[in-house]
């Protein structure tokens, strides 16, 4: 027998019985359909449920033909595969049908005109109107928070990871903390009470800064973070130059880390694109078109949503889900905005 011949024999005796590459797919498919038995049998209507008792059958039938077939540390490696596979479709079903409905329940309504028109004179239980009003207001609203908000978190992040030391570096850390979990009702009240002192009206630039307080801790964390994935052997090279520290993080460490800052600002946009409460205090609403968030009551997409849904009818029912469908739009332009400014402004790596 040649020595090829014997090495073959030899690992084919030491490889162990080992499950098909389609193995999960058809325990998938058998704890599926089992599980619809089930839910059928026991008179259960609702499709999570079914879900629910399909996952847990997949993993206890992966467990136990894998151990079976396998062994028993084989078996533990897979469970903990499927582990992550099930909570990854808890994550994204859950999502994926949000987004279904409001796509589906959207469009009823959502055309030029709707986008073109305010409410004016229409009434909430009347069919027409439209959000020009409201996107008017979300866009000068978000800008005016953003344009405040996202110079004064990333200025925060770097002091604190490139000059922060002592009492007055935690201190900051702390609060940035503590903002991070504010409510947002809370940011809209603080900004109430200072207009109350000063007797001032409703208006948009109340809730841009009200948007603002919330948007900046955001800002803040994801920030110092990108930064600290800067190498120190980068700021020490350019330091070794005689190359000035400020000039160091505007010319080596910002541009390095101009990709994750990008993102954590967007991400900071889209939470605060979709607050209601401070804008309800703040803003007030309006049907009218207003161009002056320094002036008079505004409208705004979320206060829009809102007022709609509320209204409790058929009509307005539909423009509140074309609306919805126009804020997720919105969020998902400015996210591929971001990632265009990203991968256009991250440092080239090729030679």
């Amino acid at each position: 027998m040649s020595t090829a011949s014997l090495a073959d024999k030899r690992a084919s005796s030491l490889r162990g019985a080992s499950l098909p590459k389609w193995s999960p797919w058809a325990i998938a498919a058998g704890s599926l359909v089992v599980a619809v038995g089930i839910g059928l049998a026991a008179g259960l209507d609702s499709k999570v449920q079914w879900g629910l008792i399909a996952a847990i059958l997949f993993i206890l039938g992966t467990f136990g033909i894998a151990a079976r077939v396998e062994g028993r540390r084989q078996a533990k490696d897979r469970v903990a595969t499927s582990l992550v596979w099930v909570a990854f479709l808890l994550a994204v079903v859950p999502l994926v049908s949000l987004i279904w409905v409001t796509v589906v329940r959207g469009v009823k309504v959502l055309d030029l005109y709707f986008l073109t028109h305010s409410m004016g004179v229409v009434a909430d239980s009347e069919p027409g109107g439209g959000i020009y009003a409201a996107i008017i207001g979300s866009l000068e609203q978000v800008g005016l928070a953003t344009v405040i908000g996202a110079p004064i978190g990333i200025l925060t992040a770097i002091y604190l990871v490139e000059y922060g030391r002592g009492r007055l570096a935690k201190s900051v850390t702390f609060f940035v903390d503590v903002m991070t979990g504010i409510p947002s009702i809370v940011a809209g009240l603080f900004i109430l009470s200072l207009m109350l002192i000063f007797e001032m009206q409703p208006f948009g630039f109340a809730g841009s800064l009200a948007l603002a307080i919330l948007m900046m801790p955001v800002v803040v964390r994801s920030t110092e973070e990108m930064l600290k994935l800067v190498p120190n052997e980068l700021r020490e090279a350019s330091l070794a130059l005689g190359v000035p520290k400020w000039r160091t993080i505007l010319k080596v460490v910002l541009p390095t880390s101009i990709g994750g800052i990008t993102t954590g600002v967007m991400l900071a946009v889209a939470r605060i694109a979709g607050e209601t409460a401070p804008v309800l205090l703040l803003v007030f609403g309006n049907p009218f078109i207003n161009n002056n968030p320094f002036e008079g009551a505004q409208s705004s997409l979320p206060l829009y949503i809102y007022q709609q849904y509320g209204a409790g009818n058929d009509a307005a029912h539909d423009r509140a889900w074309a609306a919805s469908l126009t804020l997720i739009a919105f969020v998902m332009i400015l996210n591929m905005v971001a990632r265009g400014i990203a991968r256009w402004k991250a440092p080239k790596t090729g030679r």
